[in-house]
């Protein structure tokens, strides 16, 4: 199925077969360009892709790829460079996937293991990683697991006066001081905390109902609203304490890629990624259990149609999950990137979602996931 860009446009679907020779050429031109960030002649190819053909047919195999729309020709007198719908083909097609070291392998997981001793700081630390070892900015997200409320104490100040305090499942403890405009009595705080106790505890947000605080109004004897006070307060911690947790990374590693040497470009997409509302765009991202990737146009987001995004999704346990990714130019080591991440991944499932360990120096099993020709 061909792959959806930002605007429900779809990449070009491809119609005819490329050639062996064609595919050949093609993986040649995307992997130098990644490499020098310099449109390829046919000079250049017939060096590297071992192809046995003149330079002659070399460049006319680039003209048909470029009226296909594999490449481009940013000046008339210069070398080739790939499209989105080129790298596409190559990420589906034509890319090696990448065989982690051993040594790679065991710092990944001797790095992940450092960074799992705070684990207040999971989401930051993981997507320093992921940074450091890929060269881009990248970003984390963790979406934690459902909360409720353990218990509800209730504390009588004085007549005007009282004290919610909830102790959380994560752990946490949240209070509100509430000042009223009539009087109440210490009986009604203590009924409110006991029926609060019975009813409100232990269910998510999404159960506290309009029913559920009209019966406890009744039960105690409410007149005063003090009931919905209480549950307005419970709704409120508990829909924070399911906000996703998201962090970005090394944004200034955009400054050292060519693609963004006008500054005015960089900061564009480096002031998309400060703002954590857009990180939660890439959440609602399904990647299936493999690694995404999403190249130009195929990006919602109109910051990033200049950019590619690799993903990859972590099991936290239960039925939770994380992500984490990168952002850089489409001009990225694909290959490189997605072993990586799906390695990071892969060990953060292990350690916090019961999942498999890879074992060190395995070839990670990557199923990138393009929409065209999906393996």
């Amino acid at each position: 199925m061909p792959a959806l860009g930002a605007s429900g446009c779809q990449i070009r679907s491809f119609e005819m077969e490329l050639s062996g020779r064609k595919k050949k050429i093609l993986a040649a031109v995307v992997e130098e360009y990644i490499r020098t960030a310099e449109p390829v002649g046919s000079k250049t190819v017939a060096q590297t892709a071992e192809l046995g053909c003149s330079s002659a047919t070399i460049r006319n195999e680039l003209a048909e790829l470029a009226s296909m729309g594999y490449l481009e020709q940013p000046h008339t007198s210069a070398g080739r460079v790939p499209t989105p719908q080129g790298y596409r083909m190559y990420v589906n097609e034509l890319m090696q996937r990448q065989k982690l070291s051993l040594e790679e392998t065991e710092e990944i997981n001797r790095s992940l293991n450092d960074k799992l001793r705070e684990l207040d700081k999971l989401v930051s630390n993981v997507g320093a990683l992921a940074s450091s070892l890929t060269n881009y900015p990248a970003m984390a997200i963790a979406a934690p697991p459902p909360a409720t409320i353990k218990r509800f104490d209730l504390i009588y100040i004085d007549a005007n006066t009282f004290i919610i305090v909830a102790m959380m499942s994560n752990n946490s403890v949240k209070n509100k001081l509430v000042r009223l405009p009539v009087s109440v009595g210490q009986d009604m705080i203590q009924r409110l905390s006991s029926v609060f106790n019975a009813n409100f505890t232990d269910i998510t947000e999404d159960k506290i109902s309009p029913l559920l605080i009209r019966s406890t109004e009744r039960a105690v004897d409410d007149t005063m609203g003090l009931t919905g006070v209480i549950a307005s307060f419970a709704i409120s911690i508990l829909s924070e304490a399911q906000a996703a947790e998201t962090c970005i990374s090394g944004a200034n590693r955009l400054l050292s890629q060519p693609e963004f040497k006008d500054p005015a470009k960089a900061h564009a997409l480096m002031s998309y990624l400060s703002d954590a509302d857009h990180l939660h765009d890439l959440d609602a991202i399904d990647c299936g259990g493999d690694v995404k990737v999403l190249i130009g146009p195929e990006n919602v987001a109109e910051e990033l149609r200049d950019s590619s995004v690799v993903l990859a999704s972590y099991d936290m346990g239960g039925d939770t999950k994380g992500l984490i990714g990168v952002v850089g130019p489409t001009r990225m080591d694909y290959s490189a990137v997605a072993a990586k991440l799906s390695l990071i991944a892969q060990a953060l499932s292990e350690r916090l979602g019961g999942g498999i360990a890879p074992p060190p120096g395995m070839d990670n099993k990557l199923i990138i996931k393009g929409d065209i020709n999906e393996q």
